[in-house]
C-alpha cells in the first residue's frame, strides 16, 4: 500500500496524524483504490494520501492530480448566479420562465411560479431527473458500461424531469434536486451570453488562478494528470469487480456535477468564497442563509443555503461546503466560516453508502480545536 504525507513533522492541525491513519484505513478496511486529503490552515497546507491513483501501474495519488468533483459543482454554479445578481444582470426573484420561457411546464411544474432562489436552495419542487427510472438504469446499474459515453443536452435533462409529477409547489417544501442546478447553469448561459464552461473559467478559475479547474462539457477525458476512477456499478456484493470508468461523458451532470478540479484548487476556491472574496456582502449573506434539511430529505443533520451546506461536527465546529459524487469518485470540500481552515477529500472509487463516515471522521480530526 502506498502512503504519502507531505512534511509529516510539520504539524498543520492537531489531528493531522489521525487524518493520515483514517486515509490508510479507508484503503485497507474499506477497499478504496486511493484516498487523499489536503488541509489548508491559514497559509500552511498539508497533503496526505493512501493507496493508488491507478491500480494497474500502482502510481500513488499526488497533490497535482485532477479528479471529477461531483456536486461540489453546485457551489460554483451558485457563486456564478450570485455574482450576476450583484451585477444586476439577473435577480434571485426572477422566475425560471423569464430566462427559459416554457421549459419548465407540465405535471405540476410551473416555471412562471419558480424563482432562481428556489432553484439554488432546493425549494422549487422540481423533480430530480437523476431519479428517473431510465436514468437510474443507465447510470446506476451495470448498464453504465453501455451508456457512459452518451451525450445528453441540458434540455434533455429538464424534459426528463418534467415528465414526472412535481414533488411539491414552489416554496412549499424542500427537496434536493439536481434539475435545479441544470436550470441555474442554463440561466447563467442566457444572462452572460457565454457557455457555462467559459463562465466558470472567466469568473472563477482565472481570477483565482485555478489552473486545474474547468467544466469539461462533452469531453470524456482529462486535460491534465489525473487519478483513475473506479466503479463497482452499484452492485452490493463486496467482491464485485471494480471497473475503470475514468473516461465518460459528464454531460448528464451539466452545471450539477461535471467540474474537474484538484485538491489545491478546491481549497483555494472555498477559502476565497468563505472569506467574501468572490461575492459582495449582500450576496454573501444570501448564500449563507442556512435552513435545516428535513430528516430523510438529503443528509440528516445538515443545513442548506444557496448551493452550499453546513454541518456541525462532533468536535463542535460548524463547517461549510459541499460533497460530491459522480461515477467512479466521491469528494468532500468543507471549511470554517472565516475561510481560514479548509479541507478537500477524495476517493477514486464510488462504492460505500456513501463513504460519509470516512469524510466526517476526517473533518472532525482536521477541525478539532487544539487542547
Amino acid at each position: 500500500m502506498n502512503t504519502h504525507a507531505t512534511a509529516p513533522a510539520n504539524l498543520i492541525v492537531p489531528g493531522q496524524a489521525e487524518v493520515q491513519h483514517l486515509l490508510e484505513a479507508a484503503v485497507t478496511e474499506q477497499g478504496y483504490p486511493g484516498v487523499i486529503a489536503e488541509i489548508r490552515n491559514g497559509t500552511r497546507q498539508w497533503f496526505g494520501s493512501a493507496g493508488v491513483a491507478d491500480t494497474t501501474t500502482g502510481l500513488p495519488r499526488t497533490p497535482q492530480e485532477q479528479f471529477r468533483v461531483g456536486s461540489i459543482t453546485k457551489t460554483f454554479t451558485a457563486t456564478l448566479i450570485l455574482q450576476l445578481a450583484a451585477e444586476y444582470l439577473l435577480s434571485l426573484d426572477d422566475t425560471v420562465d423569464k430566462w427559459l420561457p416554457g421549459l419548465v411546464q407540465g405535471n405540476g411544474h410551473d416555471g412562471g411560479k419558480t424563482t432562481i432562489r428556489q432553484l439554488l436552495n432546493h425549494t422549487s419542487g422540481i423533480f430530480a431527473y437523476t431519479l428517473d427510472e431510465g436514468m437510474l438504469e443507465r447510470y446506476w446499474t451495470p448498464k453504465l458500461l453501455e451508456h457512459r459515453f452518451d451525450q445528453l443536452t441540458p434540455e434533455d435533462l429538464v424534459k426528463i424531469a418534467v415528465s414526472h409529477p412535481a414533488d411539491f409547489q414552489p416554496g412549499q417544501g424542500w427537496g434536493y434536486s439536481n434539475t435545479n442546478f441544470v436550470l441555474a447553469a442554463m440561466i447563467i448561459e442566457k444572462a452572460t451570453g457565454m457557455s457555462y464552461a467559459d463562465a466558470v473559467a472567466y469568473r472563477i478559475a482565472r481570477p483565482l488562478k485555478l489552473t486545474g479547474t474547468y467544466a469539461p462539457g462533452h469531453e470524456i477525458g482529462f486535460r491534465g494528470p489525473h487519478a483513475r476512477s473506479y466503479s463497482k456499478l452499484m452492485l452490493p456484493d463486496a467482491d464485485a469487480p471494480a471497473h475503470d470508468v475514468t473516461e465518460l461523458s459528464p454531460s448528464y451532470a451539466f452545471g450539477v456535477g461535471e467540474l474537474i478540479s484538484t485538491a489545491a484548487d478546491l481549497n483555494t476556491f472555498l477559502g476565497a468564497l468563505l472569506k467574501g472574496w468572490l461575492l459582495p456582502s449582500a450576496q454573501q449573506s444570501e448564500m449563507f442563509t442556512m435552513t435545516p434539511v428535513p430528516d430523510g430529505k438529503w443528509l440528516d443533520g445538515y443545513s442548506y443555503g444557496l448551493g452550499i451546506s453546513s454541518v456541525t461536527l462532533p468536535c463542535g465546529v460548524t463547517v461549510y461546503g459541499h460533497g460530491g459524487m459522480i461515477t467512479g469518485t466521491w469528494s468532500y470540500l468543507y471549511g470554517t466560516r472565516d475561510g481560514k481552515r479548509v479541507v478537500t477529500q477524495n476517493v477514486n472509487g464510488d462504492w460505500g453508502v456513501p463513504p460519509a463516515g470516512l469524510f466526517l471522521d476526517v473533518l472532525d480530526a482536521a477541525f478539532r480545536p487544539a487542547g
